[in-house]
């Protein structure tokens, strides 16, 4: 496979060579005792001629490819979510596209799952001057999703964090859209680690004020949720959560640091998974659920609890960027014949930041192929200067 020269921070390298650790196993079996949505990434065309920081070109082919393989692991899918570069890239034109055509591979797909997220960002913050104009900007992207027959994640919305002037204008808001939508929805409570333009949330600065906000709209529209996703890195808040909802709503951890406990939960209550790190992780997240079907704590954790320093670094502050090496991850894997992302940001992370997740990612058994992994490793270092 080859020995690697790793940069590894304050001037020191390293001398690597990966182990060749197996991958999971692949299995088509449906997973039963959770429900683990993938938020899947998509690629950018690094051939087309336009302005990758204005413009968003897909490679329509490797995109869709990669959900195919996602669903082949048995996970469904989380489409044009936060990790698909929404807010970062991705604008609602090349969304609705990327969700009429993922969406149509679904229902051609047998046992494919699919939700999509829908949010209010053709709708500039500034633009909308009040929660009126927040709710025709939902109204046209929800309508568009159920027009393809998917279930809407409803994304939190910048231009609604911009206008609102307290709790009052996000009840508003949410009941509205709630009382019009066909099918259960899954609310997206993003938080300002992932998105500092969501800060106050729900009209409180303070997670545990805005959370009692929240779990108001839950308790009256329970009806039309299916679930909330959780992506605020507070465990202690989603465990509070987790008993308060009404039965039957569902609690999507969106904890990328702390998964495996998450969704294992106490014996009495757990969290279904809606995760970007499942894009980065995805053989090994379907091995440890799949093990956890079968009663298996100890292979689960066996499975699971290795990538968590992986996680864990994949999404270290700035957390917003960790989409660079989800992407990284599918191009060391083979999913992709490049590291170029739309808007530019396969360099928003550094080449120590990458060779770090090198290691771990291989610690952890993620590398699909070992050989090919260490091969691109070495494009991706050559890049950067490292000979």
């Amino acid at each position: 496979m080859g020995t690697l020269r790793l940069p590894i921070g304050n001037g020191e390298w390293q001398t690597y060579t990966a182990t060749g650790r197996s991958p999971w196993p692949v299995s088509g079996e449906p997973i039963r005792s959770r429900i683990p949505y993938a938020a899947v990434h998509v690629v950018a065309d690094p051939l087309a001629d336009v302005d990758p920081v204005v413009d968003a070109q897909l490679d329509w082919q490797a995109t869709l490819a990669y959900r195919h393989y996602l669903w082949s692991l048995g996970l469904p899918i989380a489409e044009a979510m936060d990790t698909a570069q929404r807010g970062m890239g991705l604008g609602w034109e090349t969304a609705k596209e990327l969700i009429r055509r993922s969406a149509a591979e679904a229902r051609s797909t047998p046992g494919a799952v699919i939700a999509c997220g829908a949010g209010t960002d053709h709708c500039a913050p500034g633009e909308a001057k009040n929660v009126d104009d927040v709710i025709h900007a939902y109204e046209e992207q929800v309508s568009f999703i159920e027009a393809q027959g998917a279930r809407v994640i409803l994304m939190a919305s910048r231009a609604l964090a911009a206008c609102a002037r307290g709790p009052e204008d996000y009840a508003i808001v949410y009941d509205r859209i709630l009382s019009q939508t066909k099918e259960p929805v899954i609310i997206h409570w993003l938080g300002e680690v992932f998105d500092p333009q969501l800060a106050g949330y729900w009209g409180a600065d303070d997670l545990t004020c805005a959370s009692e906000i929240f779990l108001d709209v839950i308790q009256r529209n329970a009806a039309k949720i299916d679930g909330i996703k959780l992506s605020l890195l507070q465990p202690e808040l989603e465990l509070a959560l987790r008993p308060r909802l009404p039965e039957g709503v569902h609690l999507y951890t969106g904890d990328d640091f702390n998964y495996p406990a998450m969704i294992e939960g106490d014996g009495e209550r757990y969290s279904d998974a809606l995760l970007g790190a499942f894009d980065a992780i995805a053989p090994a997240a379907a091995a440890a659920l799949r093990a956890l079907d079968a009663g298996d704590l100890q292979s689960y954790h066996a499975i699971f609890d290795p990538t968590l320093p992986f996680s864990r670094l994949l999404f270290g502050a700035p957390t917003r960027f960790y989409k660079t090496g989800v992407v990284f991850m599918a191009y060391l894997n083979g999913h992709q014949r490049h590291f170029r992302m739309v808007g530019g940001i396969e360099g928003a992370r550094s080449i120590v930041h990458l060779s770090r997740l090198f290691v771990l990612a291989d610690a952890a058994g993620l590398l699909t192929d070992p050989e090919l992994g260490t091969k691109r490793m070495r494009s991706v270092l050559l890049l950067a200067g490292v000979d």
